[in-house]
């Protein structure tokens, strides 16, 4: 299979078989992912090392818009999805338009789930969380690169310089 597929809620089921017969062990992460930067880069590679096919769903723009506040996104979805799929690490990229993952996940099915420092297990939306239990998903949380943030840059670059 080739890297850095961006695949359409439709086309996930069929992909997700095939991987299952290659006995692939899937990892699936998700997020806004807008503006990329080295603690996005840090985070997928920590999520890619719990198996060998990493899955990213990606917030669409109406949602990043709901989650983010007004002037987000400041990438446009298709252009998120291409530059996420262009990186090595990520083998697969779908963009979903809910605010939650849980249609994602319950079509991808991973084996394992991870989220950032800033979650804990327990701290899992409960309709993501039941997906997740629902086809037996390990869930990891990895750490967050410290000051490293879309929400960091947005504000250093909008401060005014004396």
């Amino acid at each position: 299979m080739s890297s850095g597929k961006i695949l359409s809620l439709d086309e996930v089921a069929a992909y997700r078989t095939n991987l299952r017969k290659e006995g692939r062990t899937v990892v699936a992460t998700n997020g806004c992912f807008d503006l990329l930067h080295i603690g996005h880069l840090r985070y997928l590679t920590e999520a890619r090392a719990f198996g060998d096919f990493l899955w990213v769903g990606l917030n669409g723009d109406a949602s990043v818009h709901e989650l983010k506040g007004p002037g987000r996104p400041l990438v446009p979805e298709a252009d998120r999805a291409e530059l996420l799929a262009a990186w090595r690490i990520v083998d697969a990229v779908t963009v979903f338009p809910e605010v939650r993952a849980t249609d994602f996940l319950r079509v991808v099915q991973p084996d394992v789930y991870v989220k950032g420092g800033d979650y804990t297990a327990e701290s899992l939306n409960p309709e993501e969380g039941a997906a997740l239990k629902a086809c037996g998903a390990r869930i990891e949380i990895v750490h967050l690169v410290p000051g490293k943030s879309t929400t960091s840059l947005v504000k250093k670059m909008t401060e005014k310089k004396d």
